[in-house]
């Protein structure tokens, strides 16, 4: 695997381990948000969201876009495909790997 999508899966599944993230991500599914509209759904301060927008785009998995003043967030789903395939690869190769004895 190439080092720069072994750290991009890296990045992802370790954006991925936090529950406000999570709340992010779920609530992207739905449509694109603004930072206001995602500060009040999760009640959270401005500053706490900031953090954890940084953590996903620098993970690849949101796009920000910039309208006037507002920034809209939407998923980079091309990242979570990635991700899924990787998860995929993962359970096919496992799936065709004969057991073994030990010290074979």
């Amino acid at each position: 695997m190439p080092i720069a999508t072994h750290n991009s899966i890296v990045a992802g599944f370790h954006a991925l381990s936090d529950p406000i993230r999570i709340s992010v991500i779920e609530l992207l599914r739905q449509r694109e948000l603004c930072v206001c509209d995602l500060c009040d759904a999760l009640e959270i301060s401005q500053s706490k969201l900031s953090f954890h927008l940084k953590n996903l785009k620098e993970a690849n998995l949101v796009n920000a876009r910039h309208e006037g003043r507002w920034i809209y967030y939407s998923l980079n789903l091309p990242q979570f495909q990635i991700l899924e395939q990787y998860l995929a690869d993962f359970r096919l190769n496992h799936i065709m790997s004969t057991p073994r004895s030990c010290c074979d």
